[in-house]
C-alpha cells in the first residue's frame, strides 16, 4: 500500500477509483493526450491509471491536479523503480511536476531502498524532459519506436535515470 506523502501544499495520495475517473478527463485533454499514448476506451484508461494500486493522486491544496505512477523491480540483481507523471494542463509549467517527482523519489530511495530510478518521456516532449532534469534525471539514450502514440504511430522515447545520490532538491534547481 502506498503512503500519503506531503510537502507544503503538495500531497501525493494513493489513487482510488473516484480519482481515476476524474483523471481520465485530464489524460484526454489537449496538452496531455498527445503524450499519453494509445487509449482503447475509458475502462482501459481507468485500469491504467489505477496501475494495480501503484499510483498516486497529485493534489495541491486538496485539489486533484494530476497522477503519478510507480513501478518497482524487486529482483535483487536489478532492483530499481520507474516513475510516470501527468499534470492537468493548467498546472503544467509551475514546478509541480518536479516537486511531485522529488517527493516520490525521496520516498522510493529512503523508505523503499531503491538506488536508481527511471522515467521515459516521449522524445519530443521537451517540457517533460526539462522538468525531469530539474530533479536530477539524466538521459541514458533513445528507445526507438518505443510507444504507440495517440496518432497510432510508433514514437521514440528517452530513457532517463537518476541515482539516489543525484536527487536534487527542487529548490536547488
Amino acid at each position: 500500500m502506498l503512503p500519503t506523502l506531503s510537502a507544503g501544499a503538495l500531497t501525493l495520495r494513493p489513487l482510488d477509483a473516484a480519482a481515476a475517473e476524474l483523471l481520465a478527463a485530464v489524460v484526454s485533454a489537449p496538452g496531455v493526450r498527445e503524450w499519453w499514448g494509445s487509449i482503447d476506451g475509458l475502462e482501459q484508461l481507468r485500469d491504467e491509471l489505477l496501475n494495480n494500486g501503484r499510483a498516486f493522486a497529485i493534489e495541491v491544496d486538496g485539489e486533484l491536479v494530476g497522477w503519478l505512477g510507480v513501478e518497482e523491480e524487486d529482483e535483487p540483481g536489478y532492483r530499481h523503480a520507474g516513475l510516470d507523471i501527468v499534470l492537468a494542463p493548467p498546472y503544467q509549467g509551475r514546478g509541480l511536476g518536479p516537486a511531485a517527482l522529488r517527493l516520490a523519489a525521496g520516498w522510493l530511495i529512503d523508505a523503499r531502498g531503491h538506488h536508481r530510478l527511471t522515467i521515459d518521456p516521449a522524445h519530443d516532449n521537451a517540457r517533460a524532459i526539462a522538468a525531469y532534469q530539474k530533479v536530477g534525471f539524466r538521459t541514458v539514450g533513445v528507445m526507438r519506436r518505443y510507444e504507440r502514440g495517440a496518432d497510432g504511430r510508433w514514437h521514440d522515447s528517452v530513457l532517463m535515470d537518476l541515482l539516489a545520490e543525484e536527487l536534487v532538491d527542487v529548490g536547488e534547481g
